[in-house]
C-alpha cells in the first residue's frame, strides 16, 4: 500500500473518487443518518479499493449497474486516528454503491435537542468535517487529495429546512422509489415518504476536498446583506440575525476587494450561517456557505475579520488546497495573508496591523506550547500517527503568514500580487504539497532561494530571524502600556477611550502570564473585562485571573465554559485550570467538563478530554 495521506487509508495507486451522490435520511430521534453513497471513480479498477469510515455501519455494498453485491470487508479494530478501513473488491467497475448508517457519536455531527436551541421547540444538526471527519458521515477517500463533486438528496422533517456547502436545487415532497437502495439497510419507503417529511436537493458542481462537505438542518431564517450574501441563523434567534446582518453588512465590499487581489470569485454565492454557540471554530470556510460561531458578532464590525479570513479561503484553501494536513500552512498561511490584505483596504492599515500583532503574540505563545514537541513548530511537519485535532495551532496560520509576508517583503507588493494571481490561476481546483509550491516559487521568482532560506522557513523549527514583528503607532503604544502594568501602572481611561476588543486583546495578551491578584482585580474593577461581551477579551482576562490565583473569577470561568463551545476559548481556559491551577482549579475543570460535555461538539469534547488526561 502506498499511502497518499497519513490520516487516510487511501492508496495512491488506486483511482480517486471524482463524484459522490448521497441519499440521506436524517432521524433526529436516534441521532442517526441512514444513507446511500454512490462513489464514482476516475477510472475503472480491479482489486481492493480502500475507503475511510468512522463509526459507520455498512449494510451492503453493491455494483450500481447490476445491483449485485460486491465483496467487501471491514477492519476488525478501528485505528484511533484514521477510523475503520473498508475494503471493496472491484472487478473492472468504476463506481460503487454503499448503503450504511451513521452512529449517534459520529465525530462530524452535533445533534442538538430542542432545549439546546433558541426556539426550544425544534431540533438542530450541523457538521464539522475538517480535518478528517467527513468519513463519519459517508464512506469516502477522506483526503484533500481526492477532490469530489457531489449531489445530495436529503430527507428531513418538513418543519425544518437545510443549507449546504452547495447549490440549493429544490425543496419537494419525497418519492417512495428514492428509498429503494435504503431498503437494503434499515429504512423502509414508508418512513422515507412519511407525511411529515420533505426532501431538499443540493449540487456541488466544482471539485472540493471532502472536509468542505457541510450541512446544517434546523428552523432557519435569513437576512439579505448583499447581492451574493445572505446571513442565516435559527429563525427564532431574531436578535442574532439582526446583529449579524449589521456586523457583516460590508461583506460585498470584501468580496470585491478579494476579486481585485486574487481574481474572480468562483463560487457564485458567499452566504453565512451563524451556528449555535457550541460550534467548535471561529469560522469554517465551507464553499458557498461559511459557518460562523455567534462569538464573532461583537457589535463593532471587528467580527467581520473572521468573515474576511473565511472569504479569503475561497481562493487559498478552497481553490488551491493542501494535499494533506502536513501541508496545512498552504491553506492557512496564504489565507491569513489574504485576510489582512482585505482588512487593510476595508478597515484600514491600523486595524490590519493590530490583527497582525495579535497573531505575532499568538505565534510566540505557540512556541512555548510546543517547546517539547518542536516538530509542531515547522510549517511542513510529520503527522504520521498524529491526530490533526490534537496539534491544531496558530503555527500554520501565523508562521505561514510570516513566510508569505517574507516573500512579499523581498520582491515588493506589486510583483508579489502578480505572482499570487498566477499561483491561484495555475493551481485552482488542485491539491498540492509544499514542494510543488516551492518549485513554482523558484520558477517564477528566479533567485529567490538565494535571498530567502526556503528550507529553513518550511522545514525549520521555531520562528526564523527574518520574521517581521509588526510596527505601528497604536501597536507600539499598547505594548508600552502592557509593560507599564508590570511596574504597577494601569492605563488611564483617556488612554483606552477609543479601544475596541482588538486593542484590549493585544494589551491583555502582552501582560505577564500571572500578576498580583490585587492588580488583576483593580484592572477589572475599572474596566469590567470579565463581563466583556467580546469573548477574545473575556477569555484573555480570565486566563490571567486563573494564572494569578484570583479565585473570585471561578464563577465567570464556569459561566464562559458553559456558554460557548469554541475551542479557541475552551483550550486556553481548561489548560489554565488543569495545568497551572491548584487542586481547586483542577476540580473545577473536571466538574465543568462533566456538566458541559454534552453541549460541546464531539471534536471539542476530544480536545478537552486530551487536556484533562494530560494534566489531571
Amino acid at each position: 500500500m502506498a499511502p497518499i495521506d497519513p490520516h487516510s487509508f487511501t492508496d495512491s495507486s488506486h483511482p480517486l473518487t471524482t463524484h459522490v451522490a448521497l441519499s440521506l435520511y436524517l432521524d433526529f430521534n436516534s441521532s442517526i443518518i441512514h444513507g446511500s453513497a454512490l462513489l464514482t471513480l476516475s477510472s475503472a479498477f480491479s482489486g481492493e479499493l480502500s475507503l475511510d469510515t468512522r463509526s459507520i455501519s455498512i449494510d451492503t455494498v453493491l455494483d450500481p449497474l447490476t445491483l449485485a453485491s460486491l465483496p467487501h470487508r471491514v477492519s476488525a479494530t478501528p485505528d484511533p486516528i484514521r477510523g475503520t478501513q473498508v475494503i471493496v473488491v472491484l472487478s473492472g467497475q468504476s463506481s460503487v454503491l454503499i448503503v450504511y448508517s451513521t452512529s449517534p457519536s459520529a465525530s462530524a455531527l452535533q445533534w442538538l435537542s430542542p432545549l439546546q436551541t433558541f426556539s426550544k421547540s425544534h431540533p438542530y444538526v450541523y457538521t464539522q468535517c475538517q480535518a478528517i471527519h467527513a468519513r463519519s458521515i459517508f464512506p469516502c477517500q477522506d483526503t484533500p487529495a481526492a477532490r469530489i463533486r457531489y449531489d445530495v438528496v436529503m430527507n428531513i422533517p418538513n418543519s425544518l429546512s437545510a443549507v449546504m456547502s452547495a447549490r440549493h436545487v429544490r425543496r419537494r415532497l419525497p418519492v417512495p422509489e428514492e428509498a429503494k437502495h435504503l431498503e437494503a439497510g434499515s429504512l423502509g419507503s414508508s418512513l422515507w415518504s412519511g407525511e411529515d417529511r420533505v426532501v431538499e436537493e443540493f449540487a456541488m458542481e466544482q471539485p472540493i476536498p471532502p472536509y468542505l462537505f457541510a450541512f446544517a438542518v434546523g428552523e432557519l431564517g435569513f437576512r439579505e446583506v448583499g447581492p451574493r450574501t445572505r446571513v442565516y441563523a435559527e429563525s427564532a434567534a431574531v436578535e442574532v440575525l439582526d446583529a449579524a446582518a449589521l456586523e457583516f453588512a460590508g461583506t460585498e465590499d470584501m468580496i470585491k476587494q478579494g476579486e481585485m487581489l486574487f481574481g474572480d470569485y468562483e463560487w457564485e454565492r458567499f452566504d453565512l450561517l451563524v451556528l449555535p454557540p457550541s460550534f467548535p471554530y471561529g469560522g469554517m470556510e465551507n464553499p458557498r456557505m461559511t459557518f460562523l460561531t455567534p462569538t464573532v458578532i461583537k457589535g463593532d464590525s471587528s467580527g467581520a475579520q473572521v468573515v474576511a479570513h473565511e472569504l479569503a479561503h475561497s481562493w487559498t484553501g478552497n481553490l488551491i488546497t493542501n494535499i494533506n494536513n502536513e501541508h496545512f500552512w498552504l491553506n492557512e498561511g496564504f489565507t491569513t495573508y489574504a485576510e489582512r490584505r482585505i482588512v487593510e483596504v476595508v478597515q484600514g492599515a491600523d486595524i490590519a496591523t493590530l490583527n497582525m500583532g495579535i497573531g505575532w503574540r499568538g505565534l510566540t505563545d505557540e512556541m512555548e506550547r510546543f517547546k517539547d514537541n518542536l516538530e509542531c513548530t515547522k510549517l511542513w511537519n510529520n503527522q504520521e500517527g498524529v491526530d490533526p485535532d490534537d496539534v491544531y495551532s496558530q503555527v500554520p496560520y501565523e508562521k505561514g503568514f510570516q513566510f508569505v509576508l517574507r516573500i512579499e517583503r523581498q520582491i515588493g507588493r506589486t510583483a508579489f500580487d502578480e505572482f499570487l494571481k498566477k499561483y491561484i490561476a495555475t493551481f485552482k481546483f488542485k491539491s498540492i504539497d509544499t514542494n510543488t509550491f516551492l518549485e513554482f516559487l523558484k520558477a517564477n521568482i528566479p533567485g529567490i532561494e538565494k535571498e530567502i532560506n526556503l528550507q529553513l522557513w518550511t522545514e525549520g523549527v521555531g520562528i526564523p530571524e527574518d520574521a517581521y514583528e509588526p510596527v505601528s503607532t497604536i501597536y507600539t503604544k499598547i505594548i508600552s502600556l502592557a509593560k507599564e502594568f508590570k511596574e504597577g501602572r494601569m492605563p488611564s481611561e483617556d488612554e483606552v477611550a477609543e479601544w475596541n476588543g482588538q486593542e484590549w486583546e493585544l494589551y491583555l495578551e502582552n501582560l505577564p502570564k500571572s500578576c498580583e491578584p490585587s492588580q488583576v482585580m483593580a484592572l477589572d474593577k475599572r474596566y469590567r473585562l470579565a463581563e466583556s461581551k467580546d469573548y477574545e477579551v473575556k477569555v484573555s482576562f480570565l486566563q490571567l485571573a486563573i494564572a494569578s490565583k484570583c479565585r473570585e473569577y471561578h464563577g465567570e470561568v464556569e459561566k464562559a465554559l458553559k456558554a460557548v463551545g469554541r475551542m479557541k476559548y475552551l483550550r486556553p481556559l481548561f489548560t489554565a485550570l488543569a495545568q497551572t491551577g491548584g487542586t481547586e482549579e483542577k476540580q473545577l475543570a473536571k466538574q465543568v467538563f462533566a456538566e458541559a460535555r454534552e453541549t460541546y461538539h464531539p471534536i471539542a469534547q476530544g480536545v478537552v478530554e486530551s487536556i484533562l488526561s494530560k494534566y489531571i
